[in-house]
């Protein structure tokens, strides 16, 4: 029996897990890891703290699983994306690493546009200047810590720093280096064009590979440490949201995948290039070759779930907790009693203003049309339903451009909740499936790693034998177009909110 392995590092932890050449996952282990918060909007974490959560779980999934070293082909790496690994000449890290979710560098964003204009950003890296890409966050280093800016050797994501430690090679791949803001997107190159708007030294980046080629192989010391072969070959990898899309089988075009969470997110793959006007949906390399994807959705969506739980729902709560029952079915068996639209009240999920498919940091969440007639149900059912209206709007977007989303596959929390599901394929028009084993990034990862070990001959292949779907929704036409009427209001909503959101903000 051979095996490969996948690395997911997260943001709150990492996962590793041990695969078999059948697809079976055979061993896993989690490792967690704090987050510094050291200024308001700020978030940073330690590389040290990585390092030891990957080589501490790949440790424990071999000596869990009692495989031979050279029964290990191959490793697969997914990460966090946008974070800015800075080394210096000896390899080492500069300080801890800026993550995604940190907001200190906007200003250097709104500078972005003004060496170059908005459609080559567009044209060139597929989405507009964010503070949450790693490109921003390259400049505010520059100018507020110069001293480090100038030690720098080698600036990574952290995946590929721990590609580094691994094999001792400064390399990333396609899918995650998008996220840089540093890539032409189209072409799958670094761009020479941003790179010298930005003043960028192009030595200091990675070099470039699709998601399954072999990147390099252990170095003997970390071979040891990890009771592995030195032979052990370590794969380009990919993003996190690229190597959930392969974990989940979402790998030709018409596939798409929406994760109910803390975010809500539509990853829809492409087998050409798309490109979305006004950067209304993040479109990125993805981890098949050749390919692309696109992200968008609500940033605060089971996040105003939780919002209104914890903040109006108390005594739901303490009702639940005493019967032994959960919250939300005790509330699910009221809401599924409501007519669809809530009995005409909307819900906006944008608590933290949003990125796709509407950019708009200063916009926030509203419920619209409130009555007296309302309920705790009823909210909560009105929150469901903005945010699926809003992920319905990023599929418009995708139909607007030529893209059908004909398979919808879904994960997440939400995801087990059979009054979400209906709602999805209602408003996408298309049956809804959940997967027979949650489709992560960490086994994503092992896919690629196992293709590039030569265990399995394509991406398609491997997704094709070990992915299976369990239960389907299938979507109503008389409930879509019910829901269809509700989401021409909330999108007329949106538009007519918009200046009155800025004008709020504006007030002291």
């Amino acid at each position: 029996m051979q095996y490969v392995i996948g690395v997911d590092l997260g943001t709150s932890a990492t996962k590793t897990i041990l695969v078999d050449e059948e697809g079976s996952v055979r061993a896993s282990a989690v490792y967690a890891y704090p987050m510094h918060e050291p200024k308001n909007g700020w978030a940073e974490q330690d590389p040290a703290d990585w390092k030891k959560a990957v080589l501490t779980t790949i440790r424990q999934v071999v000596d869990e699983s009692g495989a031979d070293a050279g029964q290990i082909r191959g490793i697969g790496l997914s990460g966090q994306m946008h974070g800015s690994v800075l080394l210096d000449e000896a390899g080492e890290p500069l300080g801890r690493t800026i993550l995604w979710c940190d907001q200190r560098s906007s200003a250097q964003a709104e500078k972005m546009l003004t060496l170059l204009p908005m459609d080559r950003w567009l044209s060139v890296t597929a989405n507009p200047p964010l503070a949450a890409w790693t490109a921003a966050k390259l400049l505010w280093i520059r100018e507020n810590e110069p001293d480090k800016y100038a030690r720098m050797r080698h600036l990574l994501l952290p995946k590929d720093y721990i590609r580094y430690v691994l094999t001792g090679v400064y390399a990333t791949d396609v899918s995650d280096a998008t996220g840089m803001q540093m890539l032409d997107v189209r072409n799958r190159c670094w761009s020479e064009e941003v790179l010298e708007a930005l003043d960028i030294d192009p030595s200091i980046l990675g070099t470039l590979y699709e998601s399954q080629e072999v990147t390099g192989t252990l170095l003997p010391e970390i071979a040891a440490q990890c009771g592995l072969s030195p032979e052990t070959v370590v794969v380009a990898g990919g993003s996190d949201n690229a190597c959930a899309g392969v974990g989940s089988g979402i790998v030709r075009e018409g596939q798409a995948l929406v994760s109910l969470g803390t975010s809500a997110v539509v990853y829809s793959h492409f087998d050409h290039y798309v490109e979305i006007p006004e950067g209304g949906l993040h479109v990125c390399c993805c981890a098949v070759p050749g390919r692309w994807h696109s992200m968008g959705g609500p940033q605060s969506a089971g996040l105003s779930v939780n919002w209104f739980k914890d903040g109006f729902c108390g005594d739901l709560v303490r009702d639940a907790d005493e019967k032994g029952t959960s919250f939300f079915d005790e509330l699910t068996e009221e809401m599924e009693k409501l007519p669809i639209g809530s009995e005409r009240l909307i819900y906006l999920p944008f608590l933290m203003g949003e990125r796709t498919p509407h950019m708009d940091p200063l916009y926030r969440g509203a419920l619209l049309g409130l009555s007296s007639v309302h309920t705790q149900a009823h909210v909560m059912r009105a929150i469901m339903e903005g945010v699926v209206f809003c992920l319905a709007d990023c599929n418009d977007l995708l139909k607007d451009q030529g893209i059908e989303v004909t398979s919808l596959r879904v994960t997440g929390g939400g995801s087990r909740s059979p009054l979400y599901r209906r709602m999805l394929a209602d408003l996408f028009r298309c049956d809804i499936h959940t997967l027979g084993r949650e489709g992560g990034a960490d086994y994503g990862a092992a896919i690629l790693a196992g293709v590039g070990a030569g265990l399995w001959p394509s991406v398609y292949d491997a997704c094709d034998r070990f992915i299976r779907e369990k239960d389907s929704t299938e979507w109503d036409p008389e409930e879509a177009e019910k829901y269809s009427a509700y989401h021409a209001v909330y999108d007329r909503m949106y538009r007519s909110l918009k200046e009155d959101f800025s004008a709020l903000a504006a007030l002291e």
